[in-house]
């Protein structure tokens, strides 16, 4: 796991607070963020993924070159 699915994943939790928060309060803006936050970190959590398997194709075909 990179630097960016484990920021992803924190930024979907504390998203999740969030929207629950509002739900919870009745605070429509709170709940908003929450959505949006929690929205960002899959975002990010996939893009750090994408790279992640990126690297390891490269590493992957690196190998078959050397060898």
């Amino acid at each position: 796991m990179n630097k960016d699915e484990i920021e992803g994943k924190w930024e979907k939790a504390k998203g999740y607070v969030k929207d629950k928060a509002g739900e919870a309060t009745g605070n429509t803006e709170l709940e908003a963020e929450g959505e949006a936050q929690r929205a960002g970190g899959k975002v990010q959590e996939k893009a750090g993924k994408l790279r992640r398997k990126v690297g390891e194709t490269v590493n992957d075909i690196g190998d078959r070159i050397k060898d």
